[in-house]
């Protein structure tokens, strides 16, 4: 039993395809295919069922693959107290972040990461919570920037800041006419909010719930994934959505004159780093997280805001 073939055996597991994973683990495919097939023939199971597409792991290659993950997070441990031990942080750091985050931090934080590590090649994949969840699972990421919490015990949650949400209205609508609204004061006919799938989504419908009376439902529903796209919505068809407080900084007077802020107890939002328990690269995590909160405000890093309103 070899690194190689565990690697093997893990990158069919996650991509469930002999092509793919080959083509992953830069091999020819009849190359992957023999020494998944001598590993097989040391521990005498199969670990695959290849009459099926996908390709499934077996009962007991579930178990298998799941052992692979730890001795190979394990071994590149060894790599990790090398590179502690080097002043300069190096290497890759796959990081995935959430739609309704990633517009606000990511320019913001990017130049000024690249410029202090320079040796560190960061990449990003801006994803659903969803989507994310299984990467780090799978191994596939480092960590993810995300919505908290979410309640996957095998994952880890590190808070990073707690950013309030505000209402975005047009001159139309009932809530423009008020300094300050609560969550009664929402009307869902007119508000645009994210399609399935975005965390946010299930965020907005949540303080909206909290009305005395949830009548209908019966709003337009829009399928994007974007919230730049509901405020563009709000501008050119009337209604109102909600927006991350982040969201702010990037809009002009004008835009500023359509938000309206909640009454106390605001709803807010926990956004954390989350990292596997056994996670890797903890320097550059590290490195990634205070580079968040150098640009964070400071009133956003106090835990304080997560008591004003669990959404």
């Amino acid at each position: 039993m070899t690194i190689t073939q565990l690697e093997y055996i893990v990158a069919v597991d996650t991509y469930r395809s002999f092509v793919v994973a080959a083509e992953k683990c830069f091999v020819t495919q009849p190359t992957l295919s023999m020494q998944i097939q001598k590993l097989e023939d040391t521990l005498g199971v199969k670990l695959f069922d290849r009459s099926k597409q996908p390709v499934t792991p077996t009962e007991i290659g579930i178990e298998i693959i799941a052992q692979a993950r730890v001795m190979l997070s394990e071994s590149e441990k060894i790599k990790e107290i090398i590179t502690d031990r080097q002043k300069e942080l190096s290497g890759e750091l796959k990081v995935g972040i959430i739609p309704t985050v990633s517009p606000y931090i990511l320019p913001k934080i990017i130049h000024g990461f690249i410029e202090k590590y320079p040796q560190v090649k960061l990449i990003v994949w801006e994803q659903t919570t969803e989507e994310i969840i299984q990467q780090l699972k799978l191994g596939m990421i480092d960590c993810g920037i995300l919505s908290t919490p979410l309640h996957e015990g095998n994952l880890t949650e590190i808070p990073v800041f707690y950013e309030n949400f505000v209402a975005y209205v047009s001159k139309n609508s009932k809530l423009s006419k008020k300094k300050s609204i609560t969550p009664d004061d929402i009307d869902m006919e007119e508000i645009w909010i994210l399609n399935e799938g975005h965390c946010m989504r299930e965020q907005v419908l949540n303080i909206c719930q909290r009305r005395k009376t949830t009548r209908g439902f019966q709003h337009f529903e829009y399928n994007t994934g974007s919230v730049e796209t509901l405020k563009r919505m709000v501008d050119q068809n009337n209604g109102a959505t909600i927006l991350p407080e982040l969201a702010l900084a990037e809009l002009t007077e004008k835009q500023l004159d359509k938000v309206r802020h909640f009454k106390s107890p605001e709803p807010a939002r926990e956004v954390s780093i989350v990292i596997q328990r056994n996670f890797l690269k903890r320097r550059m995590i590290e490195a990634l997280k205070n580079e968040i909160l150098e640009f964070v405000p400071k009133r956003m890093k106090s835990k304080k805001k997560k008591e004003l309103m669990d959404i």
